[in-house]
């Protein structure tokens, strides 16, 4: 766990100030009434949430030293019951829906609230999150938090919310995916990065999913360089093949100080070394990108800047044929020509020509999604590009998938020009007819169906 910047503790404790000093405060302490209570809550508990989105999005490797700032009485509890779900969801979950390994911060959190002085109003909160909680943990984990309680109405709360239902795997699996509904706009993700072996094999899984969730969005990775770097310079960790996938990850999506690309360079130079790493990068290249549903141009660059193309093997020659592509554009006929000449050395359905059709792949994906309907005719003009390269790859996937984007388009231009009339409905028809035929994406009575018009029943 990182320590928690003193900028945010500093905001954070003007926050536990502002709620001791408050009148809203002044009245609970003297009702204990539950309304009175809410009425904090409404007036503050906001401004945490609020600090904790910018730890999440700057630092969120200092998430969990945040939610531990909160275990003080001065807060009142405040954002407790979201740091509990928080803590909840960070655990990894197996195929059985239960947590790999008991979750520490969960346990930090739960028995701070059933200690706290405001237990009364804070349990009418948390009863949603224990009871998942419980129902992903061991019993004898459960047993040990339980037993370790005094308080005889806390003890049988908390024995109320190990629900009997949630023993049957169906029902535990559904009520976490209905409790992950709720917090899905919310950004709560951390991990650790390990320092030694047995670290990297316990937090290898969290850590991957932590890596491909913040290359996702629009995040400000600096704040993870250090880790980063730390996590690159370990060459205790050069042997394990889920380090090479997360090395992948990183090299195509975060973008490395001076420091950390010098380092990732050196880390494929010496695994490289082994003859089983063509192999093993190709794999795992190729299980991102489905993961990813596609690998941008963008991130082709980043990390072929990385890779030393001074060593002669499959993977220099591969992303020495993406710089060529990416530098003179996939749809020139020069590129084209580096594509059949990297695809014809490898066997058809080999990794590094499924790694080569996949680029080309995610290069008219992301062309044809950000296609406007209104500018079809950029769609007939790439079509010459489709069957370059379906001649080049003679593959059924790939044909498969470039019908599954053509139609996809298409029928989204059916849904704008409605009139059968009219020159655009008769541009794209036409257009279909005779390609989709000659592509084999579609028979001419299945395109005769595509563009038949269907009729709404009849009101009885």
């Amino acid at each position: 766990m990182v320590d928690l910047n003193q900028k945010y503790v500093t905001i954070l404790d003007n926050i536990k100030s502002k709620i001791q000093l408050s009148p809203e405060l002044v009245v609970f302490l003297d009702t204990e009434e539950d309304a009175d209570y809410k009425n904090i809550v409404a007036n503050y508990e906001n401004e945490i949430h609020e600090v904790h989105q910018q730890v999440a999005a700057e630092a969120p490797l200092q998430l969990e030293a945040f939610e531990l700032h909160l275990l003080n009485d001065q807060f009142e509890g405040l954002y407790l019951p979201k740091a509990l779900g928080y803590a909840v969801l960070r655990g990894r979950v197996s195929s059985t829906v239960k947590y790999y390994r008991t979750q520490e911060h969960f346990s930090k959190v739960l028995k701070y609230i059933i200690t706290s002085t405001n237990f009364e109003q804070i349990k009418q909160r948390v009863g949603q999150s224990i009871q998942i909680g419980f129902a992903l943990s061991s019993d004898i984990w459960i047993t040990n938090i339980i037993e370790g309680v005094t308080n005889k109405k806390v003890k049988a709360f908390l024995e109320s919310q190990k629900l009997q239902n949630y023993r049957d795997q169906k029902i535990r699996n559904s009520g976490l995916v209905k409790y992950r509904k709720q917090f899905q706009s919310l950004n709560y993700q951390t991990a650790k990065f390990p320092q030694t072996v047995d670290e990297l094999l316990a937090e290898i899984a969290t850590l991957k999913d932590f890596l491909k969730y913040r290359s996702k969005g629009e995040f400000d990775n600096t704040s993870l360089n250090d880790s980063i770097n730390a996590l690159l310079a370990n060459e205790a960790f050069y042997d394990n093949k889920d380090y090479l996938e997360i090395c992948i990850i990183i090299g195509l999506h975060y973008d490395l100080d001076e420091k950390g690309s010098q380092l990732m360079t050196n880390v494929f130079n010496e695994t490289r070394k082994n003859p089983n790493h063509s192999t093993d990068f190709f794999e795992l290249y190729n299980q991102h990108w489905n993961e990813v549903k596609g690998i941008s141009t963008e991130s082709e660059k980043r990390f072929s800047i990385l890779v030393d193309k001074s060593t002669t093997d499959n993977i220099s020659s591969f992303f020495t044929t993406l710089d060529d592509v990416n530098t003179l554009g996939y749809i020139h006929e020069d590129a084209a020509n580096h594509i059949r000449e990297f695809y014809y050395k490898h066997e058809g359905l080999s990794i590094e020509n499924e790694a080569i059709r996949n680029s080309i792949l995610a290069k008219f994906q992301q062309f044809l999604n950000n296609l406007s309907i209104t500018n079809y005719t950029e769609y007939f003009e790439i079509n010459k590009s489709f069957i370059i390269y379906m001649d080049i790859f003679s593959n059924q996937k790939f044909n498969q998938e470039l019908k599954d984007l053509s139609l996809k388009y298409v029928r989204k231009g059916l849904k704008i020009y409605t009139d059968k009339r009219g020159k655009e409905y008769q541009d794209i028809k036409k257009f279909v007819k005779t390609t989709f035929v000659d592509y084999k994406f579609m028979t001419a009575k299945e395109i005769v169906e595509l563009f038949k018009t269907k009729r709404k029943p009849k009101v009885a």
